[in-house]
């Protein structure tokens, strides 16, 4: 079955540690469709300007990407997304950030994509997610990321959205923030009766936690030694997830606890290049046999 995204499509500048990187292909929407089309067929939804490389066009194109959703402002510019990684990677600076063609975005989908089974709602506003679900006819799972801001400037929209979704995706830090709860588990507990049928609870380079109706599960994360980027790994990460629920319609709680596995073998990969470097050279041969070394890793 397909995936449907909505997000963002950006061009960024990153530094790290170990080099940097500007002007290249970003965005949530982005690290996701790439991710998934390891596993299915997807469809993306965003906005660009007149400014927006055409080879990063053919690259998604040439990856399988549907991009009949993609609106393109000729006289507009990208998004554009400026950051600066620590020394440890896991904390970074922002430098620049031009919403540009995105401030005034309002998703309209294709009537083609209406009917598409698997939706992902990439990080954005709630009352912009609940424009998107309006226009589905009955989306089979709806899968949803979130961050800080909106937990703070629109946690009634939040709220709201919530009980429409069959899952939820959030790090550590937002689960606190919105169960207000300073315990992990219980925070994670208390987001799940919020609505969601599931939620995941990142925790970076620790791995992440699964709540669901089959009881919390501990996946760590898988070890990578090469880290060059961490840009885009959660949006890989749910990619991952997403594109191997809908490639296996196997019952729970196995089929959930392998695409995360999925997922976390696909945002490893990711942070070993800057942008989509990484994931281009790679291949759903590498992804599985990732996935039997981190089974091997994490059984005993």
């Amino acid at each position: 079955m397909s995936v449907l995204v909505v997000g963002t499509v950006a061009i960024d500048s990153i530094e790290t540690p170990f080099g940097s990187a500007p002007n290249v292909l970003g965005g949530s929407a982005t690290y996701f469709a790439y991710a998934a089309s390891f596993f299915t067929r997807v469809s993306l939804v965003g906005v660009v300007g007149g400014d927006f490389p055409q080879q990063y066009l053919d690259l998604l194109r040439k990856r399988g990407i549907d991009l009949e959703g993609l609106v393109v402002q000729p006289g507009g510019k990208t998004f554009y997304w400026k950051g600066r990684y620590h020394e440890d990677m896991n904390n970074r600076d922002t430098l620049e950030v031009q919403l540009n063609v995105i401030a005034d975005f309002e998703p309209v989908l294709p009537p083609s994509y209406r009917q598409i089974p698997y939706l992902f709602l990439g990080n954005s506003s709630p009352a912009l997610h609940l424009k998107v679900l309006e226009q589905m006819e009955r989306p089979k799972l709806v899968l949803a990321d979130t961050m800080n801001f909106w937990i703070e400037t629109q946690r009634p929209a939040l709220l709201k959205l919530l009980p429409r979704l069959d899952g939820l995706v959030l790090n550590d830090e937002e689960a606190r923030l919105l169960s207000q709860d300073d315990n992990l588990i219980r925070a994670g507990k208390k987001v799940r009766e919020l609505g969601p049928g599931f939620v995941v609870v990142k925790k970076g380079e620790h791995g992440s936690f699964l709540f669901s109706q089959d009881g919390v599960f501990l996946l760590p994360g898988y070890p990578t030694e090469n880290v060059v980027d961490p840009t885009g790994a959660g949006d890989t990460y749910a990619g991952g997830i997403m594109g191997y629920l809908a490639s296996d319609d196997s019952p729970p709680p196995g089929r959930l606890r392998r695409a995360i596995a999925y997922g976390s073998i696909l945002g490893s990969l990711t942070v070993e290049g800057f942008s989509l470097n990484r994931l281009q050279a790679t291949t759903r041969e590498e992804i599985d046999e990732r996935l039997e070394a981190y089974r091997r890793m994490i059984t005993f």
